[in-house]
Parts: structure tokens; C-alpha cells; sequence
């Protein structure tokens, strides 16, 4: 393993495996059939993709979305990690230049979709080519029985056999009870796998569930309270949707929308939007997200009640994928229950099928009601035994008094326990209110001894407590589009006398603040800045969590800024230098210490950002006294990258030479300006794939057309 330690630092930045990985890992490198349970940003791309650097030949890896290939390939190419994807999305130019890597040896990793897998052309590619290591992303879609069933996973299997060597083959999936994890095996055809599961504990995720009526008022009123942040907002339809999107931009909150009624264009770019920090929220259907490799999403709301927990246990993943406090709310509403069975009766005609969608829906509803810790819930659903109550979800941090709900709770339960027949719920909260509704009196229920004895409450709170009493197992509910409420021996026992109903009501929690929060301001800044002059995603960059344990550490130079989370060599090469120098600005800020010439050209700097433009007019001052571009940018400790934002920003008022210095390889310059003939200047990334080295630095071609604007201009 000390191989495989010595990739993860120099390309990750980590200096140790979680218990897990190092398990995995060892499993992989040694040729064992591997299958991995681990949660969503648990860490198990590094499981497949630590090992693909130490084998020889090429590791497959199967995906089940184009966008996620894409992501992974970018996030890999930031570390330094040749890597790329084979799908319909490509020309042909591209797929012959993926190919030529390929047969070179240079790319190391290949994503594909499991629908390549039974084309000839790929296949007599992979045959040309040596296959160590298979890795299968979402497992779990090749189960009937999981939440996301794929048919084109069932070729999985058929692919491996036809390999003319067997390579080793790993399964991965976050969600996946012991039903689907046992069909995985199955229907994969591992060889005696060695098998590791991962707690699906994601302690820092703040589990929240909000009943409130005015679920409107209580979505605005979370979203302003974290309008600096990125979140998720899932709603079970398209329609409701198109709703909320209107309503948060009618409020000025600046959504964006994604689901299966736009147009491919439409979706793309919206997704792109908010990966890339241009907007912070992305209001969606359950079609969003797998793929989505941003780690900085703050918060999931789901506007709607999930159908099943796999699948609001995956969606929530989404969120602090960089192991910091996040939290996820499930504004929950009745009227839910009755939408997702509408859609479960109108999508699934299998009524073995149709039945477990029931069963899944009935544990997700449970999950809503309950008044324990909602952790433990979810756990002990996947078949983790998680027995305290966590302290981070909205029932453990619920601070009114917990009431005695015995004798309503009798009632409820002699009520069902007196009827000849099982009622439904509706029809059951009618008969404890004392309704005088058609079904009621063809029943006979009028004439029941239990008949108006909740009479004193209101509709809304018996049916909630009927459902409460149904999640903590004191009450059963039959699978059906029309299910009746039937009595479980543990309520029967509080109805015998021998047992208590003891109740709380949940209300969410408050976000905590980050320490040293003026710094790591200025670095998500920084990042900001590098992010855009290189056309890639922020997290791509650094993730939160790395500069949130920068903020804290506050490195001197860069053999300290390798002790920070997430900063291997390749990116300290790339980023050290520049994010050193905003730490170094704040230090002597913090000190009073002369913060070189660049005060000269401003008045007191305060601990607000300046504006852009004052800011880049102070760069002009500098550059006017004839400064390089890099002294600039290390008096006013920023990136270079941020000193040619600046110079674009004046392209008008270029009355002083710059002086262009050393900053680019001279000898690359015709190719980027050919690249621009032939691509335009949309986009850096699209410029440097056309050059002939296409890792080519991004400040290298942002400085050669910069000067050669420049230089048009004043011709």
C-alpha cells in the first residue's frame, strides 16, 4: 500500500486513506473481485481511481451518465491525471483523438456508458488494448430491485466474459438495501468478492424535516438566510418546478431550473450555470444530480416527498460533498403521499413491482412522521445499527417538552381494533372527528362507540398522529393505491395497558459560521477569479473544504501548504503561489504591517473587497509605474490570473505599456492564435484542447491574447 499512499498525496493532496479505501484499495491491487458500499462523497472515485495509476494498461470505468464522465474527467485532468471518456456526445475528430491517446499509453482511465459496451467499433478498440481494471459506478442500476433499474447494466456481465483476459472488476454504489446488494452480485457475476461496506453515516449533514403548512413562506425564508450559498431544490413534478422557479425569481433570487420539458441545449446550460458558480440555485426534478460532482452544495430542500429513501438518501448526498456542515430539508406536505401514488400507478405496470414501489413509498412516509432521531432511521433502514440519537437532525435538537400522547393514542387504536373491517386513513380520521360524510354512513360508522371521540381535534393533527404512530411501528399500513390502517402488536399492548405513546414535534436548526471568515472570503475570491480565466468549475480548483482548512492553517510557504486537505503537488505547482500571497496580504494586514507599494495607489484598504473596477484601476496605477504583471500581482497579493482580468477590464483605456515580461512560451504562440481562428475565443478550455499540447497553461494563452488584443486594438 505504500505505493498507493504515495499517489494520494502527490495527486490528491491527502495523507491517509479512510479505513475503507485502504481496505479496497488493498483488495484491487491484489486482483480481487471488489464491491464497495459507501455513501455519496464518502471518497470511492479514489477507490477505483488510485489503483487505475498503479496497474498497467488502461481502467474502464462504467458510468451511467455523460455529464458525470465529463466532470470526472475535468476534476482528473486538475490533478494531473490523464484521463478521458468515450461517448455520443463527441465528434469523430474527437473519438479518433481519444483513440491515438489511447494506443499511446498517455490515458490511464476511460469512462464509458454501459450502452458502448455492445458497439463493434468500441469493442474491437478495447481489443487492441490491455484491460487491468474494470470499475462499475451506481451498481446498484443493474438490480430490479434497486431505486434506479438500467436494462443497459444487465451488458455489464456479457462485456466482461467476451475480454480476452479477465480483468479485475469492482462494484460501487452509495444507496443499496441487503436486497439489491445481494442482486448486484448476482446479476454482475463477481468472483468471490471481497466486500466492504462503509457506515452511510454522513455526520456532517443536517437532517431536518419541516411540516409546516406555508411551505412557501418557509422555502423563501430559508433561501434568504443562505443566499451567498449554493443549494439543491427537488419537487416531484415538472409543473411544480416551473412554479417555484418563478416564484424565487420574482423574488430576486436568481434560479435556475432543470427537467425533462426543456430542450438539451437548455438543461446543459443550466447545469453548467450552476456548476460553474454562476447561479447558486437549481431548482429540478429527481433528474438532476447524478453527475453532478459539485462539492459545494450547502443545502438539498426537497419541496416534495421523495418515493423511496434510496433515493432522498442519494439526492441529499449531493450536498457537502467536501465534508462540511450542510444541511437538508424535507418541507414535507400530505398532499405528497397522494401525488407519488398517482405516479406510481400511472409508471408501473409490474404489480410485483407496483407493490414494492408501495412498501418504499410507506418507509419514506414513515421517515416524515417520525419523532426519533431521523439518523437512526435511515441507517437502521440500510441495515446499520445505529442505536444513539445523533444530535444533528431536527427531532434530537428539538428543545420544547415531550408529551404523553398515551390515552388519544388508545383511542386511535380501539377505534381500529372495534371495526369489523380495516378503514383507510381518510376514512378513519372521518370517523374519529365525527364527520358526517356519505362513506361514513354506509359504513355504519355513525353508530360506533369510538365514533366523534377526537372530535375536539382538528382533522390535520388526527391524521398526522395516525401517521406518527405508523413510523414508530405501533400502527401498519397495507401496500396499495388504497391502503387500509391495520393494529401492530406494539399497540396493542399500549391498548392492553402495558405501554406508553411518549411524542415530540420536530423544528429545524440554525447554520453554524465559519472561523477566520474574512480570509477565506478573499481565497473563494481568488478562486473565483482562477476558476473563470480557466473556464472550469470553483471546486475544481480547490474544493470548500481545502480552503476552509487553509483560512484555518494559514500556511507561510509552500512546503507548509502541502499540510492542507485537498493540495497535492500538481496543484501546489499550479495554485500554491497565488493563494500565498492572498494569506501573506491578510497577515500583514492583521499586523499593520506596510502592505508594500500597492498602498500607494489606494486609500486604506478595509476589510471589504474593493469594487472590480476600483480594483482594476489600482492594477493600472501599478502597471503605469512600470511594475511586470507578476510584481503586481505579488504587491497586491493576487493572482496573476486576477491582474489579467484586470487588464482585460481596461482593454479601453490601454494608455500605458505593459510589460508582458516572461510570462509565455514564445514559441506557442501561432498555434493559440490559430486555435482562435478556428474555435473563436468562447472559451479558454476549447482554445487549449485545439493546441498541440493540450494541457498548455491557462495563463500562458490568456497572456497571448491579451497582448495580441492589445496590440489590434492600437493598431
Amino acid at each position: 500500500m505504500e505505493r498507493a499512499l504515495n499517489v494520494l498525496k502527490k495527486y490528491y493532496g491527502y495523507q491517509a486513506f479512510k479505513p475503507i479505501q485502504t481496505k479496497a484499495i488493498e483488495s484491487i491491487l491484489n486482483g480481487h473481485d471488489t464491491f464497495v458500499i459507501m455513501p455519496t462523497g464518502g471518497g470511492k472515485s479514489i477507490c477505483y481511481q488510485v489503483p487505475a495509476l498503479i496497474f498497467d494498461g488502461v481502467t474502464l470505468v462504467i458510468s451511467p451518465l455523460i455529464s458525470l464522465m465529463k466532470d470526472q474527467v475535468d476534476s482528473l485532468e486538475t490533478l494531473g491525471i490523464h484521463a478521458a471518456f468515450i461517448n455520443s456526445t463527441q465528434s469523430s475528430a474527437d473519438y479518433q483523438s481519444v483513440k491515438k491517446r489511447l494506443t499511446s499509453g498517455e490515458i490511464k482511465i476511460l469512462y464509458v456508458a454501459p450502452e458502448r459496451l455492445t458497439s463493434s467499433d468500441f469493442l474491437s478498440l478495447i481489443n487492441t488494448l490491455t484491460i487491468s481494471f474494470v470499475a462499475i459506478d451506481e451498481a446498484h442500476c443493474v438490480s430490479q430491485w434497486g431505486h434506479d433499474f438500467r436494462p443497459s447494466y444487465g451488458q455489464i456481465c456479457g462485456f466482461i466474459a467476451c475480454c480476452s483476459h479477465r480483468p479485475v472488476v469492482a462494484a460501487f454504489t452509495a444507496t443499496a438495501t441487503q436486497q439489491v446488494r445481494t442482486d448486484i452480485i448476482v446479476q454482475l457475476q463477481l468472483r468471490q468478492p471481497n466486500i466492504y461496506r462503509a457506515s452511510f453515516n454522513r455526520a456532517n449533514l443536517e437532517l431536518v424535516v419541516n411540516s409546516d403548512a406555508d411551505r412557501q413562506k418557509s422555502l423563501l425564508s430559508f433561501i434568504r438566510s443562505r443566499k451567498d450559498e449554493a443549494g439543491i431544490i427537488y419537487c416531484s413534478t415538472r409543473k411544480e418546478v416551473e412554479r417555484l422557479w418563478q416564484l424565487l425569481n420574482d423574488a430576486h433570487m436568481g434560479a435556475l431550473k432543470y427537467h425533462g420539458g426543456l430542450s438539451d441545449e437548455e438543461r446543459r446550460a443550466n447545469q453548467e450555470a450552476f456548476i460553474y458558480d454562476e447561479a447558486n440555485i437549481m431548482v429540478a426534478t429527481n433528474a438532476f444530480g447524478m453527475g453532478i460532482n459539485k462539492s459545494n452544495v450547502r443545502y438539498v430542500i426537497h419541496y416534495n416527498i421523495p418515493r423511496n429513501i434510496e433515493s432522498y438518501y442519494q439526492e441529499i448526498g449531493r450536498a457537502g460533498r467536501d465534508g462540511l456542515e450542510s444541511v437538508c430539508v424535507l418541507l414535507f406536505s400530505p398532499s405528497d403521499i397522494f401525488t407519488n401514488k398517482f405516479l406510481i400507478e400511472q409508471g408501473v405496470e409490474d404489480e410485483e413491482r407496483k407493490a414494492l414501489e408501495y412498501q418504499k413509498l410507506q418507509s419514506m412516509i414513515d421517515y416524515a412522521y417520525s419523532k426519533d432521531c431521523l439518523r437512526r432511521f435511515i441507517l437502521n433502514y440500510f441495515g446499520e445499527n445505529y442505536e444513539k440519537d445523533c444530535g444533528h437532525c431536527s427531532n434530537c435538537n428539538f428543545q420544547g417538552v415531550v408529551t404523553d400522547q398515551t390515552d388519544t393514542a388508545k383511542t386511535i387504536f380501539g377505534c381500529i381494533h372495534s371495526l369489523r373491517f380495516r378503514l383507510g386513513v381518510a376514512n378513519l380520521v372521518d370517523m374519529l372527528k365525527g364527520a358526517k360524510t356519505k362513506k361514513i354512513r354506509q359504513l355504519d360508522l355513525d353508530g360506533n362507540t369510538f365514533y366523534g371521540t377526537l372530535a375536539s381535534m382538528k382533522k390535520e393533527e388526527i391524521r398526522d398522529l395516525i401517521y406518527t404512530l405508523i413510523s414508530h411501528g405501533f400502527l401498519c399500513i397495507a401496500e396499495g393505491e388504497y391502503p387500509v390502517v391495520a393494529l401492530q402488536p406494539k399497540g396493542m399492548e399500549v391498548l392492553m395497558g402495558n405501554g406508553q405513546v411518549l411524542l415530540k414535534t420536530a423544528v429545524p436548526t440554525t447554520k453554524t459560521t465559519a472561523a477566520h471568515q474574512e480570509l477565506l472570503d478573499r481565497l473563494k475570491t481568488l478562486r473565483l477569479e482562477i476558476a473563470v480565466a480557466q473556464s472550469l468549475p470553483s471546486y475544481m480548483i480547490f474544493s470548500d473544504a481545502t480552503l476552509k482548512d487553509m483560512s484555518q492553517k494559514q500556511p507561510r510557504t509552500l512546503e507548509e501548504m502541502l499540510s492542507v486537505i485537498g493540495i497535492g503537488e500538481h496543484k501546489l505547482t499550479m495554485y500554491g503561489e497565488q493563494f500565498l500571497q492572498v494569506i501573506k496580504q491578510y497577515h500583514a494586514e492583521q499586523s499593520d504591517e506596510p502592505i508594500h507599494r500597492a498602498k500607494s495607489a489606494m486609500s486604506h484598504r478595509t476589510s471589504k473587497t474593493p469594487k472590480a473596477g476600483d480594483s482594476a484601476r489600482m492594477t493600472k496605477e501599478l502597471l503605469k509605474e512600470g511594475m511586470t504583471i507578476v510584481e503586481v500581482a505579488q504587491n497586491r497579493g493576487v493572482a496573476v490570473a486576477t491582474i489579467l482580468n484586470h487588464i482585460r477590464q481596461l482593454a479601453d483605456e490601454y494608455d500605458f505599456k505593459v510589460k508582458w515580461g516572461d510570462l509565455y512560451n514564445k514559441t506557442i504562440e501561432s498555434d493559440v492564435l490559430q486555435a482562435v481562428k478556428t474555435v473563436g475565443l468562447s472559451s479558454l478550455r476549447i482554445i487549449r484542447e485545439q493546441l498541440p499540447d493540450p494541457h498548455t497553461d491557462y495563463n500562458q494563452i490568456q497572456v497571448i491574447l491579451l497582448k495580441n488584443l492589445q496590440l489590434h486594438q492600437k493598431e
